[in-house]
């Protein structure tokens, strides 16, 4: 759900640039369609008076639609840049969850991985070993998981969006960037029973499995993990499963399948933001109307000054 770089920023910004010098284009070509209509109609005195009356409405009407359009532009970049630095914020404020999360597992001498671009804690073989085709836990692997549990607690405390059975209106109070999910999620490497078909059913539940045995160690103990929220008033943590369908490790030997088999904890922040996207596209396509108007007021200024 959430990374964001400069690149989105720069590309937005660049767009509504475009379409501004487009439209300061279109005046431009319009006022030149103007004067030559007007020293065209090199006719009487009250029909110049008439022409000059009819081309000064003309233009009056032309720079207050281009204003308009100017507003508009301004705003639907404004609103896109406030989405911009929400998502930043939501992925600046993950990405320190997760070195907090890493600091205390490596002073409790839990050996993790941290992927801060797709924000996953990885709890790897050396943590958490599973035998092939087995989901339960080893006493080593319960207690790692049980301290994880405490740590989650902890840090989990101080990013949710709120606690205990209430409303997703009274968790839509909470500022800034919250919690949406933390996915507990199983692995499996590519090995299993000869059958190609039930071998994949077999490693989709497998990891389903490994997930859920995790989950329920974590929450055995450490239960108050129930109680947080995210923003709609749902439970943070959840559980799903993968198969083999995302390996950390190439080959086909032991000690790739060891690496694969694993547990990874997926942090999805929800970034908090006021601004409808719906909104910012009916914004976006009331601007192309405008723009295409204004291209049309050369055809209707020469009909309307004849």
């Amino acid at each position: 759900m959430l990374t964001a770089t400069d690149e989105p920023a720069e590309e937005s910004e660049n767009y509504f640039v475009s379409m501004t010098d487009m439209m300061v284009g279109m005046l431009f070509i319009f006022i030149i369609l103007l004067m030559v209509f007007a020293l065209n109609f090199k006719v009487g005195d009250d029909d110049s008076k008439r022409i000059k009356d009819c081309l000064t409405q003309l233009l009056m009407r032309n720079a207050q639609l281009s204003a308009d359009i100017n507003a508009n532009v301004n705003r639907v970049q404004d609103e896109v840049r406030g989405q911009i630095e929400a998502l930043e914020l939501a992925a600046d404020q993950r990405r320190r969850l997760l070195a907090d999360i890493n600091r205390r597992l490596v002073a409790q001498d839990i050996k993790a991985e941290i992927d801060e671009r797709n924000g996953v804690l990885r709890l790897t073989e050396a943590a958490v070993r599973f035998e092939p085709g087995r989901s339960d836990l080893d006493p080593v692997a319960r207690s790692t998981i049980a301290r994880v549990g405490r740590i989650l607690a902890g840090v989990v405390a101080d990013n949710a969006a709120c606690r205990g059975v209430v409303s997703g209106a009274e968790c839509q109070a909470a500022r800034g960037a919250g919690l949406e999910t933390i996915f507990i999620e199983g692995h499996t490497d590519t090995t299993g029973v000869p059958d190609a078909s039930e071998r994949d059913r077999r490693n989709w539940l497998l990891s389903t499995e490994r997930a859920t045995s995790t989950y329920r160690e974590i929450l055995a103990g450490s239960p108050e993990l129930r109680e947080f929220r995210n923003r709609r008033g749902e439970q943070i943590v959840s559980v799903s499963g993968y198969s083999s369908t995302r390996p950390i490790a190439a080959g086909d030997d032991r000690t790739a399948w060891a690496r694969n088999r694993r547990i990874d904890l997926r942090f999805v922040m929800d970034a908090d933001t006021t601004i409808n996207l719906r909104d910012i596209i009916a914004l976006n396509e009331q601007v192309k109307a405008q723009i295409a108007r204004l291209a049309a007021i050369s055809d209707e200024s020469v009909q309307a000054c004849r």
